[in-house]
């Protein structure tokens, strides 16, 4: 056959040309084939369905626990008898139930996650955060104020270790993990509580003064104060240099600016909001548990309105959030400011509770 006829090099086209279309029919329907294509369409819907669950469980894991009746809560853990309810049972109880939220919630504890969809979670981390640092200063107040009569007295053996546990490392997942220690907490805390209403414990004690409520609520009133400066400088201010006001003798390590501008940076502004979620969702349970085991000092002052203030300036600072996400508009722009709400309830409280301190401080 002639090869430079061009009928000839024509007819050899279409031949490999058909040639082709066939094998890749044969190709198409080979079952082989089949087999693949079955495989990759498995291994792509099992993503997409994993997908979809972690993404729900995000959600579902990014809500923020309910309110809790703290009375409630300790006379379950009395065994629903009423005589167990003694001085400080029912503060000891919320703290119990605040470390027991904090890593029994939906989701379990989130902040030392490392697989998904805990390790892309951001606001949940830092809401326990805060809560996490509101049960550091209970337990420290409950070692080192509440359960001693004096500076002289012993240190409760319960309280002794269950307060350093909770300030272990807040991201550890291995070799102890967080919640591991945490629970070595519980468990003493446990102890502590049943000796309280053990008639024949004479070691476990907790002693409603006005001077160890006062103690407790110095705490509150820096960690408050921070809070609000914190949220407050969400949208920037240039501020004066306070640190040394009142008194001219006073000195500082390294010499700072006179005027600074102080402005959080976009990134942190959801966290630092959160972390105040958190840490005023758990102190406005200790207050109310407060409020119960502290009511006839608090009479005594004159001093349980005060009390119920801070607590309704604290749940108005969790009303719940109807927006996707944290809002950042200027102090008096079109956008609403989120942080600044929330700065504005977290003054308000914390100016209550300086009275507070006064009010108890007085004879």
């Amino acid at each position: 056959m002639d090869e430079q006829n061009p009928l000839t090099r024509t007819t050899k086209s279409l031949a490999e040309k058909s040639r082709d279309g066939v094998g890749r029919l044969v190709h198409l329907y080979h079952p082989r084939t089949w087999k693949e294509k079955g495989l990759i369409w498995t291994i792509g819907l099992a993503l997409a369905t994993y997908a979809v669950v972690v993404l729900v469980l995000g959600v579902l894991w990014s809500r923020e626990p309910d309110f809790f009746d703290v009375r409630q809560v300790a006379l379950e853990k009395a065994g629903n008898d009423e005589s167990k309810l003694v001085p400080g049972f029912i503060t000891t109880a919320t703290v119990i139930n605040t470390a027991e939220t904090l890593l029994y919630k939906p989701g379990g504890y989130l902040s030392n996650d490392i697989m998904p969809p805990g390790v892309y979670l951001d606001n949940m981390p830092n809401w326990e955060f805060g809560v996490l640092l509101e049960l550091r200063d209970a337990t420290q107040a409950l070692r080192n104020d509440f359960s001693r009569s004096q500076t002289q007295s012993v240190e409760d053996k319960d309280l002794a270790i269950a307060q350093p546990q909770f300030n272990y490392d807040s991201d550890s997942w291995i070799l102890p993990s967080t919640e591991s220690e945490y629970k070595k907490g519980i468990k003493a805390l446990y102890s502590y509580l049943g000796r309280l209403a053990d008639e024949k414990a004479h070691d476990g004690q907790f002693f409603t003064r006005a001077d160890n409520l006062r103690e407790f609520l110095s705490v509150v009133d820096k960690r408050l104060g921070s809070l609000a400066q914190r949220l407050g400088a969400s949208v920037g201010q240039v501020r004066f240099n306070i640190d040394l006001a009142g008194d001219p003798n006073a000195q500082q390590s390294t010499p700072t600016p006179g005027q600074q501008l102080i402005q959080t940076p976009w990134l942190q502004i959801d966290d630092n909001f959160y972390e105040a979620r958190g840490y005023t969702w758990a102190l406005l349970h200790t207050l109310k548990a407060i409020e119960v085991d502290f009511r006839g000092v608090l009479q005594d002052k004159n001093a349980e309105v005060s009390l119920r203030q801070i607590i309704r300036e604290l749940e108005s600072a969790n009303d719940p959030m109807w927006s996707p996400m944290v809002l950042n508009g200027t102090g008096f722009g079109p956008l609403a400011n989120h942080s600044l709400v929330m700065a504005s309830y977290i003054s308000r409280a914390n100016a209550a509770v300086g009275d507070l301190r006064e009010l108890l401080q007085q004879g």
